[in-house]
């Protein structure tokens, strides 16, 4: 990966302020490059900026933009290739003029690349006519929306051919029909290779920069997504400490590719929530119901769509999503959020047709300090498994449950994920939290815990649990459901649960839990074991004062990882387990004996020498 840096003005002179000035009828031409412009960038009558081949521009700003000038930025994205299926879109630029700052944008803006530096304006077709096409490319105005601090269906705002879409306002937009065979990026991918394949388009404007605001209400959903002719690092924007009027999740739009119908009666389609976690994490992503699953994860059939998207950290250049607001508000995009990220890399994608994917992860170009130094990508993957729940078998639900020891058991920002349309299917199931619905639920690990799953069933439903994937979570650590209407329990790792349900709500009777009672194992009260941490010494002892035949000691930090695991011990009345080189904190230290009796205690490590 290069880099151009440009932290002192090209061109000095009384008339020339800008740091990064492109003169009357002259360019820069970035190919597979990052442009690091500190300040504000001027671009005269045709001087112009391409950005190829996955090339990004990222400012240093940390106010409103001072970007002008009639001159362009032009970079490339490619959406849907189906004139019936939707795409968000947040664009990178707006309206090109002598005035100072960011601008509003229009699909006027958008054109059809012919060579890697010329393009035609796409035709805007009008509202009558449904149907983009790709070659010439025409946009049909009819699909262009916005949506703002709103909750209802009814309340999208018509965008239409007009230039009225704020720097950070989203828009939806359908793709278009057929192909276009012209390649011009040496990739050698076309415009439209038709079938399954994607959509350029080249967006041409004043590049947005600096400081955007965007409006929230409480409980109320706002389409954005990414305005920077760069990717945007999501967990920066949903967890800074200046945005807490949203709820720090994001919601991607996926919609059913198979359904080829302008009848919104007839969609298939809903919203993944997206959780940052920290700023380190990879996230958390569930996707929308639309897709049921075969016990192994794999797609069955019904409402299938060309594959998930679960990459969702970095939002490459164009990527809409929605927010909801917590309180009535405001929330800021800013130059500290963007990133050089590339979109081949593993954690970023544009909702269309799956793009080959890199298999390690990108150097990632931090938009912090004047250097924007290049450093490897190190991320953080939490404890955590998913739950579906296969909903009468027409829809899946997956559900994800996260352990991290900084996680209450109420709700917390940036971690536990509402679910937005949660009264739209008629069978549907939920983490039930604060008594509301979630479908991504944080929470400290206790194997004493059971973690409600609420369902809502029509009609005698069939519902089915299981879990598809666990990732970073004790191997060995079984996972059941605890059904309370019969007390029984169910293992849903290396199995699955089935059961009709009659027309209602059940909030209080399916459980997550770690531990069969039914099994007899039981809590051993505490008299009959001693627990305690040396810290001096670094070790911790087990008194086994009536002999028991210890048959497995475990520890578990408090996200649920194993830290180690003895079998077999056998009778003694005192074992001893060294706790060197352990971090200070809170674990569990879990035991059975050989006739199935389970203790369970926290202890607190923190290991010195005196």
């Amino acid at each position: 990966m290069k880099k151009l840096l440009y932290l002192l003005p090209l061109l000095l002179s009384s008339a020339v302020q800008a740091q990064l000035y492109v003169s009357t009828n002259s360019y820069m031409y970035a190919k597979d490059q990052v442009l690091y412009v500190k300040q504000d960038i001027n671009l005269q009558n045709n001087g112009n900026i391409y950005l190829r081949n996955e090339s990004q521009l990222l400012q240093g700003t940390t106010t409103a933009s001072a970007n002008k000038g009639l001159g362009k930025v032009s970079v490339f994205q490619e959406g849907t290739s189906d004139n019936f299926d939707y795409n968000y879109w947040c664009s990178p630029v707006g309206n090109a003029s002598a005035a100072t700052g960011n601008e509003n944008f229009g699909i006027s803006m958008i054109h059809r690349p012919t060579t890697s530096t010329a393009s035609t304006p796409a035709t805007i077709l009008p509202s009558s006519n449904s149907n983009g096409t790709a070659n010439p490319l025409a946009i049909s105005s009819r699909w262009i929306y916005k949506f703002l601090s709103s909750i209802s269906y009814s309340q999208w705002i018509y965008v239409g051919g007009a230039s009225t879409l704020a720097p950070g306002e989203g828009f939806s937009m359908k793709g278009t029909s057929g192909s276009d065979p012209i390649i011009v990026e040496a990739n050698g991918i076309q415009n439209n290779p038709g079938g399954t394949g994607a959509q350029r388009y080249d967006f041409r404007g004043k590049p947005n920069d600096g400081n955007i605001s965007v409006t929230v209400a409480t409980n109320n959903l706002t389409l954005t997504g990414n305005p920077y002719p760069s990717a945007l690092n999501v967990n920066a924007f949903l967890l800074d400490a200046t945005n807490n009027a949203a709820t720090g999740i994001a919601y991607y739009w996926e919609q059913d590719k198979t359904v080829n119908s302008h009848n919104v009666g007839l969609y298939k389609g809903g919203y993944g929530a997206y959780s940052p976690i920290s700023l380190g994490s990879n996230g958390v992503y569930v996707p929308a119901t639309f897709n049921s699953y075969n016990s192994d994860g794999s797609l069955n059939g019904v409402g299938t769509s060309s594959g998930l998207v679960i990459e969702r950290k970095y939002a490459p250049v164009g990527q809409g999503f929605m927010i909801k607001g917590a309180s009535n508000g405001t929330v800021t995009l800013k130059n500290s959020h963007r990133s050089y990220y590339k979109e081949s890399g593993p954690l970023s994608q544009f909702e269309r047709p799956n793009k080959p994917k890199i298999s390690k992860n990108s150097n990632e170009t931090t938009n912090s300090g004047e250097t924007n130094a290049t450093e490897s990508e190190t991320t953080i993957t939490e404890a955590q498994f998913k739950l579906n729940i296969i909903l009468n078998n027409e829809f899946t639900r997956q559900i994800a449950l996260v352990f991290l020891p900084e996680a209450t058991d109420g709700v917390d920002i940036g971690i536990d994920a509402l679910s937005i349309a949660p009264d739209e299917l008629p069978n549907d199931a939920y983490f039930f939290l604060d008594n509301n619905k979630y479908v991504i639920q944080g929470t400290s690990f206790d194997v004493g815990k059971r973690i409600p799953v609420g369902v809502k069933a029509t009609n005698n439903a069939s519902i089915k649990f299981y879990v598809p994937e666990v990732t970073s979570f004790d191997p060995d650590q079984m996972i059941y459901i605890y059904d309370a209407a019969d007390g029984s329990y169910h293992d849903i790792k290396n199995s699955s649960y089935q059961v009709n349900l009659p027309t209602g709500i059940y909030n209080d009777r399916f459980f997550v839990t770690f531990v069969n009672s039914v099994l007899g194992v039981g809590e051993v009260t505490k008299s009959n074991f001693g627990i305690t941490q040396n810290n001096t010494n670094q070790t911790l002892i087990l008194q086994n004062p009536n002999l028991a035949d210890i048959r497995s000691v475990v520890l578990f930090d408090i996200t649920g990882k194993s830290i180690f695991k003895k079998n077999n011990l056998g009778i003694n009345d005192k074992y001893s387990f060294s706790t060197s080189g352990l971090s200070k904190g809170v674990y569990i230290i879990d035991l059975v004996t050989s006739d199935n009796q389970k203790f369970s205690q926290k202890i607190i490590i923190n290991n010195h020498k005196e």
